[in-house]
């Protein structure tokens, strides 16, 4: 078998075996099959697509790449959630905390940044000490004690994943159904977790970009993990705009904190109680309705933050960041854009707020690029606001003055200023079970 067949039968618009689909994750993570060639197929994929069939076997090829968990030392009920990637989501942050603080288990692994989007990972290290990187025996071990872990993709679990992960990332073929289905049920089956909540974004800063698309995309991973044997929900939300007003590193993980002690953004608080209620809920804790009351409840009396404290400082974090967190380390220069006329802020290109954020140094342009946390975005004006000609519409944070120029101008060019206030939008737009 070879992999240059391979690559011409997708390109020409076939299906592949099974046993072609196991050669290429096999040859991906043993390293046999060379860069240029992965992409060439990542790339064939983007444009021919995968059937269901391919999709399944190519979902648990990935998953089957390297270990799994071995989810019976872990004890009680594991409920996991993932994110397709999204501006300003920094949801995991909020949701995981407050599902552990309510006795459900959540051992979580999750990614670094992709294009415009930023990662979980990646804002967990802009607290100081933080370990994103665990041995099984800690993981687990802590999993257990304080119910909560969140680390990065282990080299053993779900390696192929890694591979495709990164190169996708800088040979723009992020955005394929298929390819994003594999790579976020493999690295789920792999974990073995008993139930699993997806958030499903769309609209422009996600890379589904139609509601119909979306729920596709759901309806697909959903079934994945049916017929894996987990119990399964996902959501659809809203990304033509972005979650909140913070985009970046630490002032992301500052809003999550704001939003732990009962002040943060409405539409960002709103899909996190959405998202803790349907994970509660798959575990068994009740109804969605009783299941986001109890979300409520445990911001409401201090408990979900305490849990995030409780990781922090077990992964070898600065705690006092959390407890604290106005001492996060700050941008050297700050840079206010200003609206050019008076007007409503209507439609965002949030895809180009997010390439907005990582001009300044808070994303990447190549796996290899290292990542600036104390850079961002605070956005002054959201959707639907009314700004006068020189207001305010969001502060940029960088430690290099010369990346404001382009960072402004990319923002700008991204923001509709209208005479008429935009339709209102949904943050949910519905749930796939």
């Amino acid at each position: 078998m070879r992999m240059y067949d391979i690559i011409k039968k997708k390109r020409d618009g076939e299906e592949l075996s099974t046993e072609e689909i196991d050669f290429f994750i096999r040859g991906v993570t043993d390293g046999s099959i060379p860069d240029y060639q992965i992409s060439a197929l990542c790339m064939a994929v983007w444009f021919r697509g995968m059937t269901v069939r391919e999709t399944c076997d190519l979902t648990y090829a990935v998953r089957d790449s390297g270990e799994k968990l071995d989810s019976t030392k872990i004890r009680g009920i594991r409920v996991d959630k993932h994110s397709t990637g999204g501006v300003g989501d920094k949801t995991s942050l909020v949701v995981a905390p407050i599902v552990a603080s309510l006795g459900v288990k959540v051992a979580k692994m999750s990614g670094r940044g992709l294009g415009h989007t930023g990662g979980t990972v990646d804002k967990l290290e802009a607290i100081k000490g933080f370990r994103t990187t665990l041995s099984d025996e800690e993981f687990v071990s802590q999993v257990n004690e304080i119910g909560l872990a969140i680390v990065g993709q282990s080299k053993q679990f779900a390696p192929a994943d890694k591979k495709l992960y990164a190169l996708r990332d800088v040979t723009a073929t992020v955005d394929s159904m298929p390819l994003i289905a594999a790579s976020i049920m493999g690295k789920k089956l792999a974990a073995d977790d008993d139930c699993i909540v997806l958030d499903v974004k769309t609209g422009s800063g996600s890379f589904m970009k139609t509601v119909e698309d979306s729920k596709e995309l759901a309806r697909l991973m959903v079934d994945i993990g049916k017929n894996a044997g987990k119990k399964m929900t996902a959501l659809i939300t809203n990304m033509d705009r972005p979650l909140g007003y913070a985009i970046g590193n630490s002032l992301e993980v500052i809003e999550a904190v704001e939003t732990l002690n009962g002040r943060g953004p409405e539409d960002f608080t709103e899909v996190c109680m959405t998202l803790a209620g349907h994970m509660l809920s798959l575990a068994g804790m009740g109804t969605v309705e009783e299941c986001i009351q109890k979300a409520k409840d445990a911001i409401a009396d201090g408990s979900a933050l305490k849990k995030l404290i409780e990781m922090v400082k077990a992964q070898g974090g600065d705690a006092s960041l959390i407890e604290h967190p106005d001492t996060f380390e700050k941008a050297k220069y700050s840079y206010a854009v200003k609206a050019p006329r008076a007007g409503f802020i209507g439609l965002v290109d949030t895809e180009r707020y997010g390439v907005s954020s990582l001009l300044l140094g808070a994303g990447r342009n190549t796996a290899e690029d290292s990542i600036d946390y104390a850079a961002g975005i605070l956005l002054r004006k959201k959707t639907g606001d009314f700004v006068q000609k020189g207001e305010e519409i969001a502060t940029l944070f960088a430690n290099d003055e010369a990346l404001f120029g382009a960072a402004a101008e990319t923002l700008l060019s991204a923001t509709e200023i209208s005479a008429d206030p935009p339709a209102d939008e949904p943050l949910i737009y519905g749930v796939v079970k």
